[in-house]
């Protein structure tokens, strides 16, 4: 188990927890991020901050501190 901030760049990951304040873990939970989904990692800007990932047929960028609240496998 890690988080989502520490996969790297071409990993497939499966989410296995949201947490975070209750505002932030529903944001998360809207955007699709929920138990179960795979994430590929896309891509880094290149500060390293947003990530770019690929779920549910989409691409969505988050930025790091956002996706530490993200447990994968």
């Amino acid at each position: 188990m890690k988080r989502l901030s520490n996969a790297k760049v071409g990993e497939v990951v499966r989410v296995l927890k949201v947490e975070g304040d209750a505002k932030l873990k529903k944001r998360l939970l809207d955007m699709g991020i929920i138990s179960g989904t795979e994430i590929r990692v896309v891509r880094n800007a290149p500060l390293k901050d947003p990530v770019e990932f690929e779920l549910r047929g989409y691409k969505l960028s988050l930025r790091k501190n956002e996706a530490e609240f993200v447990l994968v496998e």
